[in-house]
């Protein structure tokens, strides 16, 4: 039997650099894995849909087939959205079955993403230079308290990997603000502040957090996720675990 293919589910923007670096994502998981059949759909602004993925793969013989959220909190989209959306489409696509990956935070590789992304912008990652810096972890934001006790969680696990403070804030939906934390931060005696954001592709919101960090004078601001070989390797991680394991819900089907 084949292996089921991986449908990767991004939110999609209005934003060309949103799509461009999602596709620079999925090239390099295809990459890492060229016997899998690897698609991209996207919930909204950009093409294909969900439906037209979905229809593309079945036309051309796949039944069975991993969707992935590209997500990094279960939060609306991962709770509601992409369920809606596949459920919908399974009721049009006779002998298609469709299991739902996890959301990919939080992951060490996401961290370990992150902190790549901080030493491409010139933040040392030694045990001294971890203790002289404060990091703002800034994330998109969300309406959902499940999604933000998330973030915050991943700001204090990180701390205890030597960064002398590790604080959550938020572009949208939730408290502080980026530049609120960068200045906490300073406030407390941190003389070295880095944002990070915990976002995977440029968009409204990171260039909010960019604007943010700058404001308030932040010594350095990474990149976005982006296509980086960690989140790469992670979605294939997420797509062998909902391949290989027994579903603790049943696959999508007709």
């Amino acid at each position: 039997m084949s292996s089921p293919a991986l449908l990767v589910i991004a939110h999609g923007s209005r934003d060309p650099r949103h799509a461009a670096t999602v596709h620079a994502l999925v090239g390099r998981v295809r990459s890492l894995r060229p016997g899998l059949r690897v698609e991209t759909a996207f919930l909204d602004f950009n093409g294909p849909s969900v439906p037209q993925a979905l229809a593309s793969l079945y036309l051309s013989g796949v039944r069975q087939a991993v969707a992935l959220p590209l997500l990094l909190t279960r939060a609306f989209h991962a709770k509601a959205d992409i369920p809606a959306v596949l459920a919908e489409s399974a009721t049009r696509l006779p002998d298609l079955s469709v299991r739902v990956a996890d959301v990919l935070g939080p992951h060490p590789l996401l961290v370990a993403s992150l902190e790549r992304r901080l030493a491409e912008a010139g933040v040392g990652l030694t045990p001294a230079d971890r203790a002289g810096t404060g990091v703002v972890l800034a994330s998109a934001g969300s309406s959902d308290p499940e999604a933000i006790a998330v973030i915050a969680e991943i700001a204090r696990e990180w701390r205890h990997t030597g960064w002398c403070a590790v604080r959550p804030a938020f572009a949208s939906a939730a408290l502080p603000r980026t530049e609120d934390a960068v200045r906490a931060l300073r406030a407390e005696g941190v003389h070295r502040v880095a944002v990070a954001p915990y976002v995977i592709a440029p968009g409204f919101l990171p260039d909010r957090i960019a604007t943010g960090a700058r404001s308030a004078d932040a010594d350095a601001v990474a990149a976005v996720l982006g296509a980086t070989p960690e989140l790469a390797r992670l979605l294939l991680r997420r797509y062998d675990e909902s391949a290989t394991a027994h579903p603790t819900r049943p696959a999508l089907t007709a």
